[in-house]
């Protein structure tokens, strides 16, 4: 079929099937916010008021679970499955994959009579038994030792996902070892939320705040993703095998007019939009926010803020729905953090909080920075942390994608940097510096016209090229990939900042034990302390510059710039040390984290390169080698001569390819990263810049792989 038939094709779209029905949402019966969850209106409605008093205890105040109600939960769980259509059960569990893994159960069970009867114990609820042995462990499991544990997380509510031909009841759960050690992201995530709690009711308590029981980290994230029709997908190896294109020529319009951010939305992608947000709306994912982002064909949804098990759990399920909603549109949901060669790319900001059970926002300032000293203590325990373990944190973001966009103008630089805004960091100076730092009054922002209402002046501008940014009452973790998940990045973040929180109390609690002492004498001390020795993190200027690089070495700051640079900070002397006091990775639990990510970053690049050379070979080379014939049969030699030229270069540098990928060293697993950075992507990349020449002169009837310009602007 000619190309330009092929795009008029992708081009057509109807409404399907499952567009959404136009209902009266004033009316409450048309709310279908977690309707398929078994949150507190479900469990209220079909638990014994004792049994519902004792599992919201352990969910909301993190007390112990009793053994005892298991039975009574799991007895109203499966009665609210099955009058949803469900037929099995599983554990939704999170892998070292970055994805999640779940084994489906049947409700039913023969009764010998020749008839069956659905059956759902506690014990069958607490814990399961899926096979481990094939699951990334580090080591930590061998292949022939099979047995791993799922155990069910109650703080994260069990859900039904539909499917044309039935349902299934998701229990939430963590996965660990025979042995008790963590293979997942819930487990660390978990304990590491206790940690940070545990450090800031104590300090908490030191400023005379004793009625908070428990404090929790809060995320929302922010998710980019592309959106290309499945036409196209389907026709590139790469994008099925990769997730991203490893051949394709800058098309000649890309987003440089700036036409796409923030513009109005498709009219299929707005339907495939509210198709995901109604499924998720299904599920209790709180979505907030949609809009175009910078990429043609690119585009974001963001929910609110919660708890950051639940949080990262939401996070998957995001995922998964925009994959599979996008597909009844006839669409590709697309999470690779740089799917286009030379378009901006896809990231994810983790909004990070802390709250108490009461809604408390640890972060908020209040009416003015200066006045609120738990403000003051609070943000000065996040910036000694990042300060401290910037390393780790950047280790957190590294992966292959992730080294295709960090440090490019659309994202982040690999420096870690905290940006604070103009009026937060002059009272952090002022304190360091011993004098007192008046607020700038509120004012408003005149709009020059009598048409438009006065707008309040925030007290700072926001910095786009800061990894790690104070919004107003939270910090901005910007330097996420598309398709990670959240596990990891906030168990570090947790954990780091409960460390600091706890030398900070110290210190505080010994300078109130003075005689004579005062709160807001010493916390300021202790505040001024702290950023005369971490303060150095703090950046509010370019962040892409040059001139930033430079200072930042002069500052003694960390530029990690790949992932085999960035993952050994996993293992370090400091790491170990405060995942260990805090229990929430020992020694060798980090070990298997660092060599599962090492071995992943190896064996991705590696399907990269052989995708690229066996592209390079059965597609393009034979296109190339067509428009030879073609030219030579037309008798103008000097096209002859230009894509004969450009196609032996290419053909030379894929032998390079094949030789890199063929030769791989047998040395530590960080050095095999190091060759794959060093000899393997370069190669790529060379044959790439030839194959991306013969695009822009051979005949569009005979090129095999759909263009930039088709992928990401046939809507």
């Amino acid at each position: 079929m000619p190309t330009r038939h092929k795009n008029l094709g992708a081009a057509q779209w109807m409404a399907n099937g499952s567009a959404i029905e136009v209902v009266d949402l004033t009316l409450p019966e048309n709310n279908v916010y977690a309707e398929n969850v078994f949150g507190p209106a479900a469990q209220r409605a079909r638990l014994p008021k004792g049994v519902y008093r004792k599992l919201q205890a352990t969910i909301e105040r993190g007390e112990e679970l009793d053994p005892s109600i298991a039975d009574a939960v799991a007895s109203a769980m499966k009665d609210w499955a099955l009058a949803k259509g469900a037929t099995h059960y599983t554990h939704w569990f999170q892998p070292l994959t970055g994805s999640t893994a779940e084994k489906h159960d049947s409700f039913f069970g023969p009764t010998g009579d020749g008839m069956s009867i659905a059956e759902f114990s506690g014990k069958e609820l607490i814990q399961a038994e899926p096979d481990a042995s094939s699951f990334p462990t580090g080591g930590i499991r061998a292949t022939f030792e099979a047995r791993g544990y799922t155990a069910w997380d109650p703080t994260s509510p069990a859900f039904i996902l539909e499917n044309p031909n039935g349902a299934t009841l998701c229990i939430p759960t963590a996965f660990m070892s025979w042995t008790g050690e963590a293979l997942d992201n819930k487990i660390p995530l978990l304990r590491s939320m206790e940690a940070l709690s545990t450090a800031a009711l104590k300090a908490l308590d030191l400023f005379g705040d004793h009625d908070a029981q428990r404090v929790f980290t809060t995320v929302g994230a922010e998710q980019e993703y592309f959106l290309i029709d499945e036409q196209y997908y389907y026709e590139r190896p790469d994008l099925i095998n990769t997730g991203r294109t490893l051949y394709g020529a800058k098309p000649p319009k890309g987003h440089e007019l700036d036409d796409h951010y923030f513009g109005s939305i498709p009219e299929r992608v707005l339907a495939c939009m509210m198709e995901v947000e109604r499924e998720l709306a299904r599920l209790g994912v709180p979505i907030k926010t949609r809009h175009n982002e910078v990429a043609p064909a690119q585009y974001e949804v963001a929910p609110i803020f919660e708890k950051s098990s639940v949080g990262a759990d939401h996070q998957h399920l995001i995922m998964q729905t925009l994959q599979r909603v996008a597909r009844n549109y006839g669409l590709v949901a697309l999470l690779h953090e740089k799917p286009f060669a030379g378009v901006n790319g896809s990231g994810k900001h983790n909004n990070w909080s802390m709250s108490t059970e009461t809604g408390h926002n640890l972060l908020d300032p209040g009416d003015t920075p200066y006045e609120n000293l738990q403000f003051l203590f609070f943000a000065a325990a996040v910036i000694r942390a990042v300060d401290k373990h910037q390393g780790l944190l950047r280790a957190t973001v590294a992966n292959a994608g992730q080294d295709h966009r960090l440090g490019a103008n659309e994202a982040p630089p690999a420096i870690i940097s905290i940006y604070l805004g103009s009026e937060i960091e002059r009272v952090f100076q002022a304190i360091a510096k011993g004098k007192v730092h008046k607020s700038t009054p509120k004012s408003f922002l005149g709009l020059g016209t009598p048409v438009l209402p006065h707008m309040p002046l925030h007290a700072g501008d926001r910095n786009r090229t800061s990894p790690f940014a104070f919004t107003g009452n939270k910090f901005e973790f910007r330097a996420l990939g598309a398709n990670q998940e959240l596990g990891m990045p906030n168990t570090v973040l947790n954990t780091i900042v409960a460390e600091s929180i706890d030398a900070m109390a110290g210190d505080l609690k010994k300078k109130l034990a003075k005689r004579g002492a005062k709160l807001e004498t010493a916390v300021v001390d202790v505040v001024g302390d702290v950023y005369r020795e971490h303060g150095r993190v703090v950046f509010d200027g370019d962040g892409y510059s040059e001139a930033w690089h430079e200072e930042a070495e002069r500052r003694g700051l960390l530029n990690l710039r790949t992932t085999p640079d960035a993952l050994p900070q996993f293992i370090s002397p400091s790491t170990v040390q405060v995942f260990s006091k805090y229990k929430v990775l020992d020694k060798r639990e980090l070990q298997a984290r660092y060599d599962v990510y090492v071995e992943q970053y190896i064996t991705k690049v590696n399907i990269e390169a052989e995708t690229a050379a066996n592209m390079g070979r059965t597609l393009i080379v034979p296109a190339a080698l067509r428009q030879v014939t073609m030219c030579d049969e037309a008798g103008i030699d000097s096209l002859t001569d230009e894509v004969r030229g450009l196609t032996e270069e290419l053909v030379s540098r894929l032998k390079v390819l094949e030789a890199a990928n063929a030769n791989h060293p047998h040395g530590t697993p960080i050095k095999h990263a190091q060759y794959m950075r060093d000899k393997v992507l370069p190669a790529m990349v060379s044959a790439r810049e030839v194959a991306d020449d013969l695009e822009l002169i051979v005949a569009d009837d005979l090129w095999p792989l759909p263009k930039y310009q088709e992928m990401l602007f046939v809507k």
